[in-house]
């Protein structure tokens, strides 16, 4: 069976990477598509398969900035010729999920989110534009958001992340999907035995709706540690909200991740994420997680037994956890066998037997959703 495999953009290795990475274990035989692909940034066993990258590759400043090119993005990936493919998965937070497939092909896609310029985001990104930049961005904003509407029907079938994903593609895309949910590194990820030292610790691409203002603006006030690993273009931002206790560690290696994740005292998240691994490996290596009650978090963390919650996106409601955290006691174990729920052995099973079941489907009926 020929099968490829639709991403987004192959620049580094996040949580969309670590999926594609998977399925890769799954389908060691696959072909990659993708908008474009920065050579070396990824792990072995994805640079070992043929990468197929669009015509944005051969652009001025791709792939390196290829995101100026968002308007190019949904006729690049149609653009694809997928004929000859038994099975195509498409993964998807932006465009993949538009691939368009023979009829005689079964187009699964996984969808991490509906594309979050067109709709949820789509304020946050037109009020950073400023007034000249509204009146470009709006029109095309608008486009996308049409454009997106029509590639969701595209796939004969449909999964996604999280619950709150799937309510997110019921109400933007008027279908159903499966939620299964994406694997987490939890072997990679452990506890070391030792007591905690005295920092509190954040992983994440630094994006503007990410809000880590709402952490660094709440450490900074009450001169608490924070350390933050990760690189985006808030962190020019971020560093000039700091204050002396929150340093910035920019990009760091597994090794590095895991001796942060095992030594912190906990975890701090102030998203409203599509799914969240980050806090979920960080509860691999047994440390509690104080998060932002909204989004898939909700599905994966356990308020007063994984970690806490704090009601509202502000550093006054964070502020007001890590109060809380200070007087609650958290067992190590009992954090880490919640995390095992979600190691990748479950994700690959499951994934593995929804493939076989669009299969039979498809072979059976044509593409009927599922």
């Amino acid at each position: 069976m020929r099968v490829a495999l639709v991403h987004d953009w192959l620049t580094g290795m996040r949580g969309g990477e670590r999926v594609l990475e998977a399925l890769v274990t799954l389908f060691p035989e696959a072909t990659l598509f993708t908008l474009v692909h920065r050579p070396h940034r990824l792990t072995p066993s994805l640079e070992a398969r043929p990468i197929r990258s669009s015509f944005i590759q051969r652009l001025p400043l791709a792939p390196r900035r290829f995101r100026h090119y968002l308007p190019l993005f949904p006729a690049a990936v149609e653009r694809f010729d997928l004929s000859g493919f038994d099975l195509v998965i498409s993964t998807s937070h932006c465009v993949a999920i538009g691939a368009r497939t023979p009829p005689a092909t079964c187009h699964i896609g996984y969808c991490f989110t509906p594309m979050r310029y067109a709709w949820d985001l789509r304020e946050t990104y037109l009020a950073g534009a400023g007034p000249l930049g509204r009146l470009a961005l709006a029109p095309l904003l608008d486009r996308l958001k049409r454009w997106d509407r029509a590639a969701g029907q595209r796939p004969g079938f449909l999964a996604c992340i999280s619950h709150h994903v799937a309510e997110r593609i019921r109400r933007h895309w008027g279908r159903e999907a499966r939620v299964i949910y994406p694997p987490v590194r939890t072997a990679r990820f452990v506890p070391d035995g030792r007591p905690p030292e005295d920092f509190f610790l954040i992983v994440s691409a630094l994006a503007p709706y990410k809000r880590l203002d709402v952490a660094v603006e709440a450490f900074t006030r009450l001169r608490w540690p924070l350390r933050v690993i990760g690189d985006g273009a808030e962190a020019a931002r971020l560093r000039r909200l700091a204050g002396p206790t929150v340093s910035f560690l920019g990009w760091q290696d597994d090794r590095v991740l895991a001796e942060q994740y095992a030594r912190c005292r906990a975890f701090v998240f102030p998203a409203e994420e599509e799914f969240g691994i980050a806090p979920l490996e960080a509860m691999a290596a047994g440390r509690p997680v104080i998060g932002y009650a909204r989004g898939a978090l909700l599905e994966t963390s356990l308020d007063g037994v994984t970690g806490l919650f704090f009601a509202e996106q502000t550093p006054e409601s964070l502020i007001d956890a890590l109060r809380r955290f200070e007087l609650t006691g958290f067992d190590a174990d009992k954090i880490r066998a919640h995390a095992l729920r979600f190691r990748q052995e479950r994700f690959l099973g499951e994934m593995a037997a929804y493939v076989e079941e669009c299969l039979a489907r498809h072979r059976g009926a044509g593409a009927v959703r599922c």
